[in-house]
């Protein structure tokens, strides 16, 4: 399932994007970037915590912590699980978190949540086998995202796309931690055992638009899309990672 929409803003910035490609300003960028530090001061810190933790993850802050590179902001992973007996997964719906009054009209809710769904079966089954129900060899994983927000299509393309308001652009995000007019995404995941119930991993994270081109012409939900994708790509990689390995270590 892939969503695009493209308006009159963004079919104008197709018509720059040849020229940026030429000059060869745009290599090396990425689509979506971590906002580490909001996640980690809100759960961490003195700020209020987000909205997923008090229900989604039950409420244990303490497990917890900060991610290496290339992780989660925040990550768990239970030391003691034995994650080689581990080989189907039970991929509960994915949730949406927010507050009574979302900015996030309930139509835009169903279509986020369902794009993340058929996005995370997509690159799970490239590692596991997916099941109905729970049993032997089961882990259950449950996905929620939180308080999404929509970039400024237009803007946020010529943004892109222009080198001296990429330059600006990435000055900003220098000083501000967050580019110009782009849209971003919360998450919260956390794997159980099917049978008992216990809690084998959780983590949380943030991404925002990036600087990438292929980033540049799409729609409001665009950068949202772009961290969904990652995303299940990495709880796929890295829960085979710990199946491979045989534990945390």
């Amino acid at each position: 399932m892939k969503i695009t929409q493209i308006n009159c803003a963004s079919r104008f910035a197709v018509g720059l994007l040849a020229g940026v490609l030429l000059s060869g300003v745009v290599s090396g960028c990425a689509a979506t970037v971590q906002s580490q530090p909001s996640v980690i001061e809100r759960v961490t810190g003195d700020k209020p915590a987000p909205l997923a933790p008090t229900g989604f993850l039950g409420g244990d802050y303490s497990l917890l912590k900060p991610g290496k590179e290339g992780q989660a902001a925040l990550v768990y992973v239970n030391p003691n699980a034995q994650w080689a007996n581990y080989d189907k997964i039970q991929l509960k719906p994915v949730e949406f978190w927010d507050s009574a009054d979302s900015s996030v009209p309930p139509a835009d809710q169903q279509t986020l949540t369902t794009y993340f769904q058929n996005v995370l079966r997509e690159n799970l089954q490239k590692n596991f086998t997916l099941v109905d129900q729970g049993g032997s060899g089961v882990m259950t994983l449950q996905v929620a995202l939180i308080k999404a927000t929509g970039a400024t299509p237009g803007l946020r393309s010529v943004s892109v796309v222009v080198p001296q308001l990429r330059v600006l652009n990435a000055a900003q995000s220098m000083a501000t931690g967050s580019y110009a007019f782009v849209g971003s995404a919360e998450a919260a995941m956390k794997v159980t055992d099917s049978v008992n119930g216990q809690l084998l991993a959780a983590a949380m994270d943030e991404r925002k638009g990036g600087l990438a081109i292929s980033a540049a012409v799409q729609w409001k939900w665009g950068d949202a899309e772009n961290a969904m994708n990652y995303w299940a790509e990495k709880i796929s990689t890295r829960l085979q990672e710990l199946r491979t390995q045989g534990s945390a270590s």
